[in-house]
This record gives C-alpha cells, sequence and structure tokens, in this order.
C-alpha cells in the first residue's frame, strides 16, 4: 500500500534536510518496499507501487570518469548512456561506479540513492526528457521513499545540468 504526503519540517533524510534548507518545493511519497522481484529494478518498483508513470520516475546513478565521479538522474523507463554522459562533463569515457563507492560516497543504500543531500558533492547531468514534467520523483534518501520536484529545482539546487543520458 502506497502512502503520499507532503512535506514536513520533519527532515527524515539528508535529501529532504538539503531541500527543505534551500526552500525548494517538494512532495514525499513512501510505499512498502519489498525486496521480493527486484529483477526490474527499485525504480519500477517505485512507479509500480505509487502508481506512477515510470517515465516521470528517476533513478540516481554514479559514475566513475577516470578523473571524477559524476552523478547521473535517468529515468527508470530507460538505461543510462555511458557515452553521453561522458560527453556531458566532458570526459572520454563513463563506467558505472562500483555500488560500495557509491555508497560511501553518497552516503545512502543502492536503491535509496538520493541526488540530493549526499555526503561528498559531485557535478550532476539530468536527463534532458526530464524537462518535459512539471515534475518528477527521485529517491528521498531511503528505499520506499521517493521525492516529487520539478526539473527546474532539481537542476538549480543541485547545479547541475542537462543532456541526453536516457537509451529507451
Amino acid at each position: 500500500m502506497s502512502k503520499k504526503r507532503k512535506s514536513t519540517s520533519d527532515a527524515s533524510t539528508p535529501a529532504v534536510a538539503q531541500l527543505e534548507a534551500a526552500g525548494i518545493p517538494f512532495q514525499t511519497y513512501t510505499y512498502e518496499h519489498s525486496s521480493d522481484h527486484m529483477d526490474e529494478g527499485y525504480g519500477r518498483e517505485a512507479a509500480a507501487k505509487l502508481g506512477i508513470d515510470p517515465s516521470q520516475v528517476y533513478k540516481t546513478l554514479m559514475a566513475d570518469t577516470g578523473s571524477e565521479r559524476v552523478i547521473a538522474v535517468v529515468p527508470v523507463s530507460g538505461r543510462l548512456n555511458l557515452k553521453e554522459l561522458a560527453a556531458a562533463v566532458g570526459a572520454k569515457k563513463a563506467r558505472l561506479a562500483d555500488p560500495q563507492v557509491a555508497q560511501r560516497e553518497s552516503g545512502y543504500v543502492v536503491g535509496g540513492i538520493s541526488p540530493f543531500g549526499q555526503k561528498t558533492r559531485h557535478q550532476t547531468v539530468l536527463d534532458e526528457g526530464a524537462l518535459h514534467f512539471d515534475h518528477i520523483l527521485v529517491s528521498g534518501g531511503k528505499r520506499g521513499f521517493d521525492v516529487a520536484i520539478a526539473p527546474g529545482d532539481l537542476l538549480q539546487i543541485l547545479d547541475a545540468q542537462t543532456a541526453p543520458l536516457a537509451e529507451h
């Protein structure tokens, strides 16, 4: 069963704390996370349990360019094009970061990595398809917890850029 609520002053995760400190409007969505049947991924589980189109639910991935790690925010309905990500950040190539590195540097567990409130700040690139929506959902910093935010606000608070990152 899913539950939807508006944000409160209870900063339950570093992601929520960052959004509240910035005065950015957002909504939180919670659902009962289940580790059963995770073949399609955490983001698809969120979309299904919340009844939201998977093209509007975004996953946060960490990639390594060899000289730095970067954050890619892409729809759960697609795959990250690593060549496009590398081009967007001026690198020759990129590969997904080791999950242990992603957890350590973000401060979140895999399946709950939010682009907001990370322990180590990284350059962030949002798939340009997000700009077609009034709001998108991204992880709020733990499994079973998402935040809905306007793409423009995400770009502003993270000083992020857009690029054509998703392959469908």
